[in-house]
């Protein structure tokens, strides 16, 4: 039986948190949660290999999402990354950009949309890791 695809979900807001964790289980993945950035970046650093990593842009601190962004590129193999904003500017954008998050996301987030995204970006990790 094939392993479930690892998901990390970072954001401060409990009841968004608890809902993608409910909506990303009934998908089928095993999810962890983290509620700050310190938080997300222990669990990026106790060697789990997670899939995909999803961070809210801004939690504690403005753009503080970048920094948990970051974390999750350093880790190999390196998970997908998204991160969703109710506050997108072009600098934070560009900066999630140019340093190479794979989905960035606009709140409210369209659920489908997201999962199909998802799903395709862990499908080319998978196959880029396999080559």
């Amino acid at each position: 039986m094939p392993r479930k695809r690892l998901l990390l979900l970072v954001d401060d807001e409990t009841s968004i948190l608890q809902t993608l964790q409910m909506v990303f289980e009934n998908e089928g993945y095993q999810v962890l949660t983290a509620q700050s950035c310190a938080e997300a970046l222990n669990l990026l650093h106790n060697g789990q290999k997670f899939d995909a990593v999803i961070t809210d842009l801004n939690m504690e601190r403005e753009d503080i999402g970048l920094e948990v962004a970051r974390a999750a590129q350093r880790v190999k193999p390196r998970p997908a990354i998204v991160i969703y904003t109710g506050f997108a500017s072009v600098p934070n954008s560009r900066a999630a950009l140019d340093m190479g998050v794979d989905y960035m996301a606009h709140k409210p987030v369209e659920i489908s949309e997201l999962i199909s995204a998802l799903n395709r970006l862990i499908s080319k990790r998978a196959v880029e890791r396999s080559r």
